[in-house]
């Protein structure tokens, strides 16, 4: 399920996401991974959640409910830089 949607998430990331830390197997390992948990707790929620959401430190996976029988896939690539703190604390430091 959701195969278009992963392919679609992995063509985006061979093209225009730097990750230092995932090779592009390793990111369709985590994708395939993310969306299973997350349609699994799409399947198991509560009433009134509308919702199924995995995510690791690069990568988040929704599944959202929809007006058909096919819930919908998000797969979010997020921002993030290994930099960042310490650019924050050198920041800081000068302050």
């Amino acid at each position: 399920m959701f195969k278009e949607e992963i392919e679609e998430a992995l063509r985006v990331y061979d093209r225009h996401v730097v990750c230092l830390e995932k090779t592009p197997e390793e990111c369709r390992r985590t994708i395939v991974s993310l969306v299973k948990k997350a349609l699994e707790t799409y399947n198991n929620r509560q009433p009134g959640f509308r919702h199924g959401i995995a995510l690791d430190k690069h990568i988040t996976v929704i599944i959202s409910q929809s007006d058909s029988d096919r819930p919908l896939c998000g797969i979010y690539f997020n921002l993030h830089s290994p930099y960042q703190k310490k650019m924050r604390s050198e920041t800081q430091a000068r302050i």
